[in-house]
């Protein structure tokens, strides 16, 4: 096997070079992902970080008059649990598994002490910090300013990435609460989507048949995105 990674599901673990590896094996707990498992509450403590090899994961702002919206998704690119990296212990959202997978954890408090800062672990885990901030900052400006036909797009083609399968289980419900906008609303721009031949729609299932129509259908922070986490994480995720 080579020095510089291990083959695994998620790419942020797989992208660390073997020794390094081998020194977080032990900690790492296998675990499944049900949908709609929550992993964090909002500002509750933070008792594990988790790194998704499948399925996805959405951390939801809730206000005060009840509406929820998707800050950011994360699949097998990244993990959840940043603010233990960062020195904290909790996050102002809630974190729920979209689409049901696999994946590992690890104690948050074994994670303080096993990744060390200036090691390869801790400066590659900070470059992804900044691309997911990349990602928040990014999705707050597209909730802003476009059109729902193409934040759903976005958001479609994020979620394919990181599933890493044109099918995956979706409910309307959800993606309205991923958009913050109504279900009725969700509806009209699947239907768009539809009739276009980008996607299909069947009972709870999506499955994008055109990915290259979806692209232009897109805004284009779909693209912001992907050239901002490919600068950071890839080539092939070296850590510089």
């Amino acid at each position: 096997m080579s020095e510089k990674s291990v083959n695994l599901g998620n790419k942020l673990l797989a992208a660390l070079p073997k020794a390094e590896y081998e020194r977080l094996l032990p900690h790492l707990e296998p675990i499944a992902l049900p949908f709609k498992k929550i992993l964090f509450l909002p500002n509750e403590p933070i008792e594990y970080v988790y790194f998704i090899y499948t399925g996805a994961a959405s951390m939801l702002m809730t206000l005060e008059g009840g509406g929820v919206i998707e800050v950011a998704t994360v699949g097998n690119e990244g993990m959840l649990g940043t603010p233990v990296l960062l020195g904290g212990n909790q996050l102002p959202v809630e974190t729920i598994i979209q689409i049901p997978g696999e994946g590992v954890r690890m104690k948050a408090e074994v994670f303080k002490r096993v990744v060390i800062p200036g090691s390869v672990t801790h400066n590659l885990l900070m470059r992804y910090i900044q691309a997911l901030m990349n990602q928040a900052m990014q999705t707050a400006a597209c909730n802003r300013l476009h059109s729902v036909e193409e934040r759903c797009s976005r958001w479609l083609l994020m979620t394919r990435d990181r599933v890493e399968s044109d099918e995956f289980p979706l409910t309307q419900e959800f993606l309205s609460d991923m958009l913050g906008v109504r279900r009725a609303t969700v509806s009209v721009a699947a239907s768009v989507l539809q009739k276009a031949g980008l996607i299909s729609y069947h009972r709870g299932m999506m499955k994008i048949i055109d990915r290259q129509g979806l692209e232009s259908a897109s805004c284009e922070c779909y693209r912001v995105l992907n050239q901002e986490y490919k600068r950071l994480l890839e080539s092939p995720f070296r850590v510089r």
